[in-house]
């Protein structure tokens, strides 16, 4: 796989970097456009991510008006804050209503403008600007976005239904209606803006991953979700490749490195494919920023190891749902953080204390199996595409019997939304937990704290105007209320030493504070500052790690526990 160098083929005018939480899409996205600017083109970087760190990179405050960057010529830079514009969104939609509709109402249609569907259209609604105005056009020879829509979000801008103001505060099961009700008034601009991300002479897609397994899934997926919105012009990117070992740790992830680019990126064949090596340098401030893309490795000094703080591990977080005697655990973060092997952890914890406990997952049946979990775990499988198939035949099904046919578009469309699929599942682990007999329940993928409160509006609404399409089950409402007792209940928030990671945990802690869900707990995984490496390179990405540490144990007030990288993490950590 040859090195990655924006300079060494042609470029579209628009270019879009994406990819997961924390695969680099900041950083490629950055150094792209300052080695772009350093040759004499004229460009303009804008960034929708919620978690950028836009601001740091560059080292100067910005906005959402574009500002010439000091020390790089031909540069401009806008940072668009795409929460501040979904709750200015949210409040275009609601306020019509307001005086109209009883509280209930309003509470239901405010939580599902709360979603991260939301976010993503809000933010579409602010960088269409970018892609449709002609002076921004002729200004620059590339305009660079650091994040690209979701599949889920583009389609949706497509269908019929999504442009006749449709707020449905009849909830039929659905997650998300209403996200476009406020935006009809720009169809055609939006309709253009669609149009130009999927014309291949103006636009490139270039999918940022790790070499990693589950992060290369994810970009095999969203390729392919790409392609059939007829965005085939994709270049993949695998930032973070290590080229040579020098002590056992690096001479592991490399071999774990390769092995998941052996069997993944075949999958990726028809997309150009390129790699930046994995720095140990700084990500902040331009001189930093430009030596990410050298194609010569540069070593790191060798420097004097800091000793290892002493972290707590997470045993430390089991002992303490073990003497608080917690008896529904939730493991909750990002795909990739290790959410998995987390929970399949605290099940075996939890059973060697002496407890029964009954470990419920969606991972595939194979996968779990890698983890040879303790044969006294009862382990529940859930087949995730079953249960949300059925649930969205279920939904359909009763929305057919009132709804036109543009209007069913818009709901089937809806049922593939993330927040969909929680709900779905969310009624098979209630009727789960019902039934158990263990003294403990541990609850692998599991909804976020918009769903939970998506659910309980929908309760209230329901109970007010007695409607009875989309009925809560009673499993489902007795849980509801069950999950807000700290006695009982603990979210164990699992994440990554990174930015990224670290800023969407923060997310999701807010979300479970407006559910009021206990979430003590905070587990950082993969960390290198845990590991015994003596690579100048792992090294000084672990010192890059304590500042990261330092701000989860800030925000949790001390409860973080932390496990060092291993090879293939998502299974032989836990063999035994």
């Amino acid at each position: 796989m040859k090195r990655y160098d924006p300079l060494d083929s042609a470029l579209t005018h628009y270019l879009f970097f994406t990819g997961k939480g924390g695969v680099g899409k900041t950083t490629i996205a950055s150094a792209t456009a300052i080695k772009l600017a350093d040759e004499g083109a004229r460009v303009m970087l804008v960034s929708t991510d919620p978690a950028s760190n836009l601001q740091d990179v560059f080292q100067t405050s910005l906005t959402d008006q574009p500002r010439a960057i000091p020390g790089v010529a031909n540069l401009q830079v806008a940072n668009f804050n795409p929460m501040a514009a979904a709750k200015a969104y949210r409040e275009s939609v609601v306020a019509p209503y307001r005086g109209v509709l009883p509280a209930a109402a309003l509470a239901n249609m405010q939580e599902q403008l709360s979603g991260s569907c939301t976010t993503e259209v809000a933010a579409f609604n602010e960088f269409t600007h970018f892609l449709t105005d002609e002076t921004v056009d002729q200004s620059f020879d590339y305009i660079i976005f650091d994040t690209a829509p979701t599949g889920h979000t583009l389609r949706m801008l497509q269908l019929p239904a999504a442009w006749t103001s449709y707020l449905d505060t009849n909830v039929t099961g659905t997650s998300c209606l209403g996200q476009l009700a406020g935006l009809a008034d720009n169809r055609q601009i939006y309709r253009q803006a669609v149009a130009t991300l999927a014309d291949g002479q103006k636009t490139t897609m270039l999918l940022v991953t790790r070499p990693q397994r589950t992060s290369l899934l994810e970009t095999v997926r969203t390729a392919s979700e790409l392609k059939r919105l007829g965005m085939t012009q994709q270049k993949v990117i695998v930032n973070g490749v290590i080229p040579v070992a020098d002590d056992e740790v690096t001479a592991q992830i490399r071999r774990q490195q390769q092995q998941d680019l052996a069997e993944l990126l075949p999958r990726l064949a028809a997309s150009p494919q390129s790699e930046v090596y994995l720095r140990a340098g700084s990500t902040v401030g331009i001189a930093n920023m430009r030596q990410i893309l050298e194609l010569e490795m540069v070593e790191p000094h060798q420097q004097l190891r800091q000793p290892t703080p002493h972290l707590p591990t997470l045993a430390t977080i089991i002992a303490d749902l073990d003497r608080q005697d917690k008896r529904l655990i939730f493991t909750m973060g990002k795909g990739g953080v290790g959410k998995t092997a987390t929970a399949v952890q605290i099940a075996q914890g939890l059973v060697a204390k002496g407890k029964s406990v009954q470990l419920i997952t969606t991972d595939p049946a194979d996968h779990l199996g890698l983890f040879k979990v303790d044969a006294r775990v009862q382990v529940t499988h859930v087949d995730q595409q079953r249960v949300l198939q059925d649930y969205q035949e279920q939904v359909i099904q009763q929305a057919a019997q009132t709804m036109s046919a543009d209007d069913l578009d818009y709901v089937k469309e809806d049922l593939r939304s993330p927040c969909t699929q929680e709900v779905a599942l969310f009624r098979v682990f209630a009727d789960e937990i019902a039934q158990t007999k263990c003294e403990v329940t541990v609850v692998d993928t599991a909804p976020t704290g918009h769903t939970l409160l998506l659910l309980n509006t929908t309760r209230e609404y329901e109970a007010e105007v007695k409607r009875t399409v989309g009925t809560v089950p009673v499993a489902v409402t007795n849980l509801l209320a069950r999950l807000r007792h700290a006695q009982d209940v603990e979210v164990v928030m699992v994440t990554l030493p990174e930015a990224t990671p670290v800023y969407e945990t923060e997310r999701l802690s807010a979300d479970l504070d407006r559910a009021q869900m206990p979430h003590k707990w905070w587990l950082i995984n993969e960390s290198l500052l845990a590991t015994t490496t003596t690579s100048p390179l792992l090294q000084a990405k672990a010192a890059a790690e304590r500042k990261w540490v330092a701000k989860v144990e800030a925000v949790s007030g001390g409860h973080f526990a932390v496990e060092g990288w291993q090879p293939d993490f998502e299974a032989q950590r836990l063999r035994v």
